[in-house]
């Protein structure tokens, strides 16, 4: 596969989506997140993740802005916040997001995670806020198949995007395979572990082979397996390293080895055992 920073991957609505992005998780809000997407645009991201609950939408929307790259140019994903759920707060949770971001529109709404006895009336919503033009696409995050399916049953529109951790410590292949058999595409979040893995004598061996870091083989791990991945970086230097992932390529063999560390390493968040 050839891929470039400038890659994208068709989504089932037909909207394009960057293959790679910036998550800003935990990036803190004010000058540090806004320097930080600034960094990502320079260095030719287009793609910038966040989310109403890390406090930090108005900091993604000063840099887009100050940016002066045009909005038709940037892909741009936000998401609704669990005590946000339900219909009618589903409606008013977006229009406070993209007042934040300062934004009529972002490409990629998420529901953020499949709250119990909320998230069917919060789809119906989301369903709405993409016929009204609020949202070029809608999607999840945190659902296992369980949750697909129950939603699928119910929804006019299927998910485009479910946004997933995904590294080779968490390889949740049967949740990858089953969402690429509903043409709804896998989204890696937590691509370098939070740095729990980063030193694992596999990930070393395979980085030094090529020439690159371990956070590179991690995230082209992750563009090899066909997902979208946002690793999170304040750090420009880390920030271009991380983009600079295209220049080499894993081995079948590599790819191999990288599968086989699963152990189902879940360094943010869990729902397998949500209902």
């Amino acid at each position: 596969m050839e891929l470039s920073l400038q890659s994208t991957v068709k989504l089932n609505n037909g909207v394009e989506m960057p293959r790679l992005g910036l998550g800003v998780f935990r990036a803190p809000r004010g000058e540090v997140t806004r320097e930080a997407v600034l960094a990502a645009l320079a260095a030719g991201y287009r793609h910038i993740d966040t989310a109403r609950i890390y406090g930090n939408e108005r900091d993604v929307g000063r840099a887009v802005l100050e940016s002066g790259v045009p909005r038709n140019e940037l892909f741009l994903t936000t998401k609704l916040w669990n005590d946000d759920q339900g219909h009618d707060s589903t409606l008013r949770a977006c229009e406070r997001s993209l007042k934040e971001l300062g934004l009529e529109y972002v490409d990629l709404y998420l529901m953020h995670w499949p709250v119990p006895g909320r998230r069917l009336e919060s789809w119906r919503a989301m369903e709405k806020l993409l016929a009204d033009g609020k949202c070029r696409a809608i999607g999840v995050s945190n659902f296992m198949e369980h949750h697909l399916e129950e939603l699928l049953g119910r929804a006019k529109v299927v998910p485009a995007v479910n946004q997933v951790e995904q590294h080779p410590f968490l390889y949740q292949r049967s949740l990858q395979h089953y969402c690429a058999a509903k043409g709804i595409v896998v989204e890696a979040y937590s691509p370098l572990t939070k740095g729990q893995r980063l030193g694992e004598s596999n990930v070393v061996e395979i980085a030094r082979k090529h020439g690159k870091s371990p956070a590179q083989v991690l995230i082209r791990w992750c563009l090899q397996h066909d997902m979208v991945v946002i690793p999170k970086s304040v750090h420009e230097t880390r920030i271009r390293e991380n983009a600079s992932v295209y220049d080499f390529s894993l081995s079948a063999e590599d790819m191999r080895r990288l599968d086989g560390l699963n152990e189902d390493l879940y360094t943010g968040w869990d729902s397998r055992d949500v209902p």
